[in-house]
């Protein structure tokens, strides 16, 4: 009864909020541990977090409860040269997110775990707003659309999770990914002329979507100081936003991507574990995300216009040091590729996800009952990309003009809670 009212409790909370992430629009980590270690969790089993980073982990984990939330703040901006009365620059207002988490294990046998993590997979949010710039039809936005511009993009997903040991030292792990997301646009009324229905664009509110797709993942200690892990999430298949169907291609689906990561740590010392992942997100499996943003097809068609998102590689490498019984130290680095080609800043003014580079710091202080307070720390680096504005194009101008710029860069504070059972 208490977990059901917890998880309650956290469901709303992440719902009430939205993110933006760092890795294109995934986050870095998930668990406080693996964020101050750059997000390297593959092959650790630290935490109950296993249904986010590998399943397998969760049959090492011992039975715990972990509970956690990040302090999220994203800067972002957009900026435009060249098009005379239409430049300007905008900074997007809600700064600050609160993004919650939670995962517990349960031992059932010495073989045997079952577990649940509870997380937001990420997400997008920009709040520009309005009336710098004159369209021709009165104040309007850095899109030439009537009143504030941006979107607000939130994904929860439930990952209960079965775990089980096929020898000794090596496991297997599947996670069911149960997923819900929610989407907001507003400002986008210049985008109707190339809409298929432009009643389904802009300005309808919060739209929701249920989902479903499946993570399973290896875990393996080679030796007594290495282990080895490796998981693949299914492309997550979600209802589509009906109320965006004139906006996303295939008539406002959205789905998330598949992505897969490979990952190694080792003890090097009593004292000293390090740690070092690989992941692949592939943005290509989902027109909406990466459909070009020039193409001869209406937004909402099948084949219609995104925001032009390339498939990126993500390398997290991580450090612990076991500074006494009671305090564990952790730092980390983070390097993504940038998703956002030249050719699609102007789409990508909503969805500036430009970061590459992210430092992390962290700490787990063990208390007398064996509980323990963890807390990391990310900065993704300021990171921009320019490219011609498409604004000519929709106003029937022969070819671009301008240059638009979209830059951003983040922090975020957590702090993570965990009692052994």
């Amino acid at each position: 009864m208490k977990l059901t009212k917890v998880f309650a409790f956290m469901a709303l909370a992440g719902l009430a909020g939205s993110a933006y992430a760092t890795n294109g629009y995934f986050s870095h980590g998930y668990g406080m541990k693996a964020k101050g270690m750059g997000g390297a969790a593959t092959a650790s089993s630290d935490d109950a977090f296993g249904g986010a980073n590998n399943p397998a982990s969760m049959v090492f984990a011992g039975d715990r409860f972990d509970l956690g939330a990040d302090l999220f703040n994203p800067n972002r901006s957009a900026s435009r040269t060249g098009l005379g009365p239409l430049d300007m620059s905008v900074d997007s207002d809600s700064e600050y997110f609160l993004i919650p988490e939670f995962g517990m294990t349960k031992q059932m046998s010495s073989t045997l775990a079952l577990g649940v993590t509870v997380y937001g997979n990420g997400g997008m949010n920009t709040d520009y707003a309005g009336g710098q710039i004159n369209c021709g039809f009165g104040p309007a936005n850095m899109l030439c659309g009537q009143g504030d511009l941006g979107v607000d993009l939130i994904q929860l997903i439930v990952a209960p999770t079965v775990a089980f040991k096929v020898a000794p030292n090596h496991s297997i792990g599947i996670s069911p990914l149960l997923g819900y997301q929610a989407f907001e646009a507003k400002g986008l009324q210049m985008f109707g002329m190339i809409s298929s229905d432009p009643t389904k664009l802009t300005n309808n509110g919060h739209d929701d979507a249920f989902g479903y797709g499946v993570r399973v993942g290896y875990m393996g200690k080679i030796t007594p100081t290495v282990t080895i892990g490796a998981a693949y999430a299914s492309k997550m298949k979600f209802e589509e936003f009906d109320e965006y169907a004139g906006l996303f291609a295939e008539q406002g689906d959205f789905d998330i991507p598949e992505n897969y990561n490979l990952g190694v740590a080792w003890q090097a010392t009593p004292a000293v574990k390090l740690a070092l992942d690989y992941q692949r997100i592939n943005y290509s499996g989902v027109n909406s995300i990466n459909n070009p943003s020039l193409v001869p097809f209406p937004l909402g068609a099948d084949n219609g216009p995104g925001f032009g998102w390339q498939d990126i590689d993500v390398w997290k490498l991580g450090a612990e040091y076991k500074y006494s019984q009671q305090l564990t130290l952790r730092a980390g680095y983070n390097r993504g590729d940038n998703p956002i080609p030249a050719g699609d800043v102007t789409f990508n003014i909503l969805a500036p996800g430009v970061i590459e580079d992210h430092v992390t710091l962290g700490f787990t202080y063990t208390l007398a009952s064996g509980n323990e307070l963890t807390m990391s720390y990310m900065h993704g680096f300021s990171n921009d990309v320019s490219g011609a504005s498409i604004l000519p194009v929709f106003g029937g101008a022969p070819a671009p003009m301008g240059t638009e710029t979209i830059e951003m860069d983040q922090n975020a504070l957590g702090i993570q809670y965990s009692w052994k059972m």
